[in-house]
């Protein structure tokens, strides 16, 4: 009998769809079914008819019902996780860092979850990578959002009567998202500055046309990300920063540590510095926020500045993060399915480290730990064994 991907309707506030034609054809061509909720893709503008050859149900239960692997863009809702049987699928960026009781509650149920937001930041894995693939989308829309809000030009302007100079962009954080950012404001004519507390991205950034701006301070963390300052480091980041932030027209803030709130960097302090009609773009607003002052979701005035903390950019533009997302998560899933059937090889490190619960259990050491449960350990048997008094969690690399 063949698997059966299931597609619910994703949460009100989300656009984007988990599914698309060229995958449902890929996925039949592995014998597996997809069965999609009616309506699931009207927001992203994925029509039925380009779905191709899928089952359809009415509501998310019926979805849930009768799937053997759900897929989602984000966390499902409590009436369709309370819906979910043991055994079965859950794949998704599934915020899993975010609460306890519902990781609990997965769990109970015999869950076996995948967050992919736990993705082994491994050379192999990178096709499968939804925090790239979004975040190169919420790194270009910031910068979009900024040009909006902007009172100048980005570009150098010629006009008969003079010149204008092009606007000066900093952006803080060079992964995927500030690079995109950058990327973004050098295309529209900007003169760009990036900074990132860790070394190697200097080249990456002066790579684009942009300046680095070296504080000094360098944090080299766990799986390529930055690891969390020390109160000296910040002291002597904000001082080396301060000038920075003061010259700037537009300032585009991307830094994240997962698992944990978003480091403050920027303090109001700084942002008061700011010439009058600066743009400030906290890309980080939904963890906490990179700069002081910052309301998620919101544009605050802070001096003569204005503050703005987006959220959940990548919906904004739910064509093609829908057809990247798919993508990450046909090739996530394409391993799990052979001649049609479910078989998953947990000597696979892709596999067993994007589990999030598994038999029962919050699997995830690095999770475990932030959510202050039972850090779990594996057997000679593969089973997971919890210990109370485990400390060994690394740096959260995900």
């Amino acid at each position: 009998m063949s698997v059966v991907i299931g597609v619910p309707a994703s949460a009100e506030h989300e656009t984007r769809s988990p599914i698309i034609g060229d995958v449902v054809k890929k996925l039949a061509a592995l014998g597996a079914r997809v069965l999609v909720q009616r309506g699931a893709t009207d927001r992203a503008f994925i029509t039925p008819e380009s779905l191709g050859e899928v089952d359809w149900a009415d509501t998310s239960a019926e979805v849930i019902a009768g799937s053997d692997i759900v897929w989602t863009v984000g966390p499902l809702s409590a009436s369709d996780e309370e819906a979910l049987r043991p055994g079965q699928i859950l794949v998704g960026m599934l915020a899993p860092w975010s609460d306890a009781a519902r990781a609990v509650s997965l769990a109970e149920r015999g869950v076996t979850a995948f967050a992919l937001e736990l993705l082994p930041r491994i050379s192999r894995a990178q096709s499968m990578d939804v925090l790239t693939s979004q975040g190169s989308a919420s790194g270009y829309q910031c910068v979009l959002l900024a040009a909006a809000r902007a009172p100048k030009f980005f570009p150098m302007i010629t006009y008969a009567a003079g010149t204008i100079r092009p606007s000066r962009v900093l952006v803080i954080g060079a992964g995927v998202a500030g690079l995109q950012a950058i990327a973004t404001a050098k295309r529209l004519g900007a003169m760009v500055q990036g900074y990132d507390v860790r070394p190697e991205t200097r080249e990456q950034v002066e790579s684009l046309g942009a300046k680095f701006v070296d504080t000094g301070v360098h944090a080299v963390g766990e799986g390529g990300y930055a690891r969390e300052l020390t109160d000296d480091e910040r002291t002597q980041q904000a001082a080396a920063l301060a000038k920075a932030v003061a010259e700037a027209d537009v300032l585009i803030t991307t830094a994240a540590v997962p698992g944990r709130r978003a480091p403050q960097i920027i303090t109001r302090s700084m942002v008061e510095a700011m010439k009058p009609g600066s743009v400030v773009i906290d890309m980080a607003a939904e963890g906490g926020g990179n700069v002081e002052g910052t309301v998620a979701g919101k544009d605050v005035r802070i001096g003569g500045a204005r503050v703005a903390g987006p959220v959940n950019l990548p919906a904004r533009m739910p064509v093609h993060c829908s057809e990247m997302f798919a993508k990450n998560l046909f090739n996530f899933t394409a391993p799990m399915i052979t001649d049609g059937a479910l078989a998953l090889d947990w000597s696979d490190e892709v596999i067993a480290g994007t589990a999030f619960t598994r038999d029962g259990q919050v699997v995830h050491p690095v999770v475990a730990q932030v959510l202050g449960l039972s850090a779990p350990r594996p057997t000679a048997s593969g089973a997971a064994e919890t210990d109370a008094d485990s400390t060994d969690a690394e740096e959260p690399s995900a």
